[in-house]
């Protein structure tokens, strides 16, 4: 046990070293991302046709690279850092051979949203932008450069060298997004007479400033834009939020909507922040928007932004909505489950466009079905008691059986001062549950990649300690002699280091099921229902009180033996459930791809119907197997040696 303690505290200490790291990085990270952004954009100017037109340019991109190469070393390290520093390479190779403009910026920009999203900073204004603040803004700080219509033909812009950029140039501002020229603004660019106002202006105004600038080029279009905007959903479906507004670049959007529509939307959006807000799509709207566009996107080559699409599709549009969709029909949620994670890995597999439309369509199917059930439960009071009480029942099932296992063997072990340490994990991990309710509910959106990422890792974390302690229990429940010095020998066994893994076993357990109860509840809160919300909570905690009441009285009347033999069947059924539950949400995530299985759905024993989770569970299966036969033949052993058992006990305890 001190070697699962160990891990445990390392993860702990893990978890709590995070936000220094994001703290120490938030210096580096914003001046890296605006490098890659620059680079992005300005490198189209240094090679063209595979030959070097600028030498100066040319040196001064390569210079950016290798110093973003040295900057991402440098910063603190994280699960992502291998996979940047191997985009930072490739990078820097293309840019050895001069590739084509088009492939290095793909390749930048793929490293700047990967270096976000390993090390996230305030990437969007808190409020709509006010653009004619914006306006004037720019004519009292920026029309001597840039001149009064951005055309760079400022008075004083003129006479600097290198020339103030020509905002109103499409072709380089489709590269750029708003979130690229709010950190130009913040930060200035080194070399050039763009100093920072960062000291000079608010962030509210830099980003007003920022989303001006950004209109420049797109001014006349962007009356066709609001038409586009208003009625087709496949274009709304790209953009969800003022974070994806602000981080949105043309050229992103072009593979899916056309150069000539997106800038129509771009222009549009970035004069009217606001219209986000009103007239984006939620839900299963947003899922059926957000696969069309990932089709769009497939079919015109872009693989990339495909797989982010129909990731987006199930995190952002489906996930959200999962409660209502639970209560009215489960089945149909785990088939949208794994008919969305097989189409993702269909686009990473370049599977024919012909089988992936096929597959599109069928998911809109369920989509279509999935958005007319959710909009008939919108207030419907049954429905909310309904889900609110098996939501609860069948989460906190799995905590419930760790926890009492864990009380059940402390009282055979008799150590009744051990016990405070699991009530301790448990009740601190329902406190966590309430803290991150509010931070779900009023301080921040809590992403559904983050969600699925917490459920899976944590589930897998304990899938393997669960293991462990099955196979040890397993083995203490077997071998002739063994059974007389069992009761004895077992108090020495729990000393101040196994009495702390108990007591993090117990919170990993109850909070990760507290975890996604917790979000499904904040989801449920918001539709109207509040009383029935509670009422389903109060049955629901009433009858997980019944089991746990059931289950610690039949514990006590158990032999010893046989104790030890349910509860290492108990657990060791609880980590291959988990072991199933833990792969299928880093699937729903995107971490592990999805390849369907001919078995049923069975979400109560963590059977979903992909390879890949069963081959995970097949494999505790198996694990389990060698242990329980090794153990078997162990205790064999001992019975036969009686004078070794003594020994065997206290090198094992």
């Amino acid at each position: 046990m001190p070697g699962y303690f160990t891990a445990l505290a390392l993860l702990i200490w893990g978890l709590a070293a995070m936000p220094v790291k994001a703290q120490e990085a938030s210096s580096t990270v914003p001046q890296t991302w605006q490098m890659l952004d620059y680079l992005a954009t300005d490198y189209g100017g240094a090679v063209k046709g595979g030959t070097i037109v600028s030498a100066s340019e040319y040196a001064e991109q390569h210079e950016f690279a290798t110093t973003v190469r040295q900057r991402l070393a440098g910063l603190p390290p994280t699960k992502d850092s291998p996979a940047l520093l191997a985009k930072a390479d490739t990078l820097i190779a293309s840019i050895n051979a001069k590739a084509a403009p088009a492939i290095v910026a793909r390749e930048a920009h793929g490293l700047a949203d990967g270096l976000l999203k390993a090390y996230p900073i305030p990437t969007a204004p808190v409020h709509p932008p006010d653009l004619a603040r914006g306006a004037m803004l720019y004519q009292h700080r920026c029309a001597a450069c840039h001149g009064a219509t951005g055309h760079g033909d400022g008075p004083v812009g003129l006479t600097l060298s290198p020339h103030p950029v020509n905002f109103t140039d499409q072709t380089r501002a489709d590269q750029r997004s708003a979130l690229s020229l709010y950190e130009v603004i913040s930060h200035g660019v080194q070399g050039t007479p763009m100093a920072s106002y960062a000291s000079t202006l608010s962030p509210a105004d830099r980003w007003s400033l920022a989303y001006y600038v950004g209109s420049l080029a797109y001014q006349k279009q962007a009356g066709t834009g609001a038409d586009l905007w208003q009625h087709d959903a496949a274009a709304r479906a790209q953009i969800a939020d003022l974070k994806e507004l602000s981080g949105a670049r043309v050229a992103q959007l072009a593979p899916t909507l056309g150069s000539a529509q997106a800038r129509a939307i771009m222009g549009y959006l970035r004069e009217h922040p606001a219209a986000i807000q009103t007239q984006a799509l939620t839900g299963i709207a947003l899922a059926r928007g957000r696969l069309t566009a990932s089709l769009a996107a497939y079919r015109a080559g872009a693989k990339t932004e495909a797989t982010q699409l129909a990731l987006s599709a199930y995190l952002d549009g489906v996930e959200p909505v999962e409660p209502q969709l639970n209560a009215h029909d489960g089945a149909l949620r785990a088939q949208l489950e794994t008919a969305m994670g097989a189409y993702r890995t269909a686009l990473s597999h370049s599977a024919p466009v012909a089988s992936v439309t096929r597959q599109a369509g069928a998911i809109d199917g369920l989509l279509a079905r999935a958005q007319e059930i959710t909009a008939d439960a919108s207030g419907d009071a049954t429905a909310t008691f309904v889900g609110a009480f098996t939501i609860l029942v069948r989460e906190g099932l799995e905590a419930l059986l760790v926890v009492v296992a864990l009380l059940a063997f402390l009282r055979k072990a008799e150590r009744p001062e051990a016990l405070r340490y699991v009530h301790a994990g448990w009740i601190l991990a329902l406190v966590a549950g309430g803290i991150t309710w509010a931070i779900a509910s009023y301080a921040i959106a809590i992403s559904g990649a983050s969600r699925e990422l917490t459920e899976g890792l944590s589930s897998l974390f304990a899938a393997a300690v669960l293991l462990s302690v099955g196979l040890w229990m397993h083995q203490k429940s077997i071998g002739g002699r063994w059974q007389a010095y069992l009761k004895e020998k077992m108090a020495a066994a729990l000393n101040q280091r196994s009495v702390w893994f108990l007591f993090g076993l117990a919170f990993i357990s109850v909070y990760r099921e507290v975890f996604e109860t917790i979000l499904f509840y904040a989801a449920l809160w918001s539709d109207g229902q509040e009383e029935w919300l509670l009422g389903g909570i109060a049955a629901g905690a009433a009858v997980l009180g019944i089991i746990a009441w059931v289950l610690l009285r039949t514990s006590r009347r158990l032999p010893i033996s046989t104790f030890f033999s349910a509860s290492s069947a108990l657990i060791a059924m609880l980590a291959v459930v988990l072991t199933g539950k833990g792969v299928a949400a880093l699937q729903e995530a995107g971490w592990v791809a999805v390849s369907v299985a001919p078995v049923p759905h069975i979400e109560l024993l963590g059977i979903y119907p992909t390879w890949q989770s069963l081959l995970a569970q097949l494999a505790i299966l198996v694990l389990l197997a060698v242990g329980f036969v090794f153990n078997i033949r162990r205790g064999r052993h001992l019975s036969r040696h009686p004078r070794r058992t003594k020994e065997v006990l206290s090198n094992a305890e």
